[in-house]
């Protein structure tokens, strides 16, 4: 295939250890996620950012990147043109909250309040890093996102649900309990968002079809991406992750590489070239 565009996860994906380009998994310099960046551009290939931060976190980071575009908050913000234009993606957000974030929508019916207090010690706000979202709640603890899930739609809450966007290092300031342990970042969400689903959209607004994308991920909501793509890269660190084999093995254009983070993202972007 010939790609014309590459989708990439930033966080255990793009960029290794404490969000560095610049730093191998096991915490050496290198230089090859650069390399690797240069000859994709020097290619003449698009690079999107597709990432549970928000469309302002990742602005920055685009223009660092040269990327020529973000999608944000796991799906549900897609920007362009420097971050000047963007498309708000809600899903399945009821009829009756048309034209309202979500993340507004789930503070009016005190869904997160609810959902930590169901599960003590186990839940709390991914802050700082929450506060800037917009259709999304972002959260971090340990849960069963099939039991949260289910939770939900009995209380009629159905259009919403819970992606696990991968672990995350423990740090001083997170107060959960050892059943919250080790904590992976959520996020609260309507049903029908996804990275998978925005990338569609970006495509359909570039005039591109899948044929013409490659993704990059580390995470099972990465995984997502696979349908919306020809081929999709999940790097060593995020295929290791339990339960990510049997996944990975029930999709037909998934390929494992065989560095992780940065290293292996270079690895799927030569191999795209």
């Amino acid at each position: 295939m010939a790609t014309r565009i590459v989708y990439t996860d930033l966080d255990g994906t793009m960029v290794g250890p404490h969000g560095s380009f610049w730093t191998t998994a096991g915490g050496e310099p290198t230089s090859v996620p650069a390399d690797a960046l240069l000859e994709l551009h020097r290619a003449g290939v698009a690079l999107v950012l597709v990432s549970g931060r928000t469309a302002t976190q990742l602005m920055e980071t685009a223009r660092v990147f040269a990327a020529d575009g973000a999608i944000a908050e796991l799906g549900s913000l897609v920007t362009w043109d420097g971050g000047l234009q963007d498309e708000l993606l809600t899903g399945a957000l009821p009829e009756r909250y048309a034209g309202r974030e979500p993340v507004h929508v789930l503070d009016e019916l005190g869904v997160v309040e609810q959902l930590m207090a169901a599960n003590p010690g186990r839940l709390e706000w991914h802050a700082p890093w929450h506060a800037t979202h917009s259709a999304d709640a972002m959260l971090r603890g340990n849960v069963d996102t099939a039991a949260v899930d289910a939770w939900l739609a009995g209380r009629g809450w159905d259009w919403l649900t819970m992606n696990d966007n991968g672990e995350v290092p423990v740090t001083p300031d997170m107060t959960l309990d050892a059943e919250g342990l080790p904590p992976h970042v959520y996020h609260l969400m309507p049903r029908g968002i996804s990275k998978g689903e925005a990338i569609r959209w970006d495509l359909t607004r570039r005039g591109l079809t899948a044929a013409d994308a490659v993704a990059v991920g580390d995470s099972v909501s990465d995984l997502e991406m696979a349908a919306a793509v020809g081929r999709l890269f999940i790097t060593a660190n995020g295929a290791a992750v339990p339960g990510m084999a049997e996944r990975i093995a029930a999709l037909d254009n998934v390929s494992v590489t065989e560095a992780p983070m940065g290293e292996g993202w270079a690895q799927a972007v030569r191999a795209s070239l």
